[in-house]
């Protein structure tokens, strides 16, 4: 019995320094906290999307054929850090 309230006061301590990070999460809000994960997925995934159409389009060769065929990892380089530009956009987009 002892050992028991003692993990149940850890674990009650743990949510309580927990809570103000944002990191604990009700069981009567997990629902609204799910719908806005996936819509802030799919919006980035939207968005992630658009830039590589918008990066493929504005390039006057073929992107695909310089990252398989040519092995060219300068591309990769700007693609990749393009993603994460976007990716800290969203972010910070996300956290207001």
């Amino acid at each position: 019995m002892l050992i028991e309230s003692t993990a149940a006061r850890a674990d009650a301590s743990l949510a309580h320094a927990l809570a103000p990070l944002g990191l604990v999460v009700r069981l009567e809000d997990l629902a609204g906290v799910l719908i806005t994960t996936l819509v802030f997925t799919v919006l980035g995934l939207v968005v992630f999307g658009l830039a590589y159409m918008i990066i493929v389009k504005a390039t006057p060769f073929s992107i695909r054929k310089e990252l398989e065929e040519d092995h060219n990892t300068a591309i990769a380089i700007v693609i990749g850090s393009v993603i994460i530009g976007i990716a800290l956009i969203i972010a910070a987009a996300i956290q207001g």
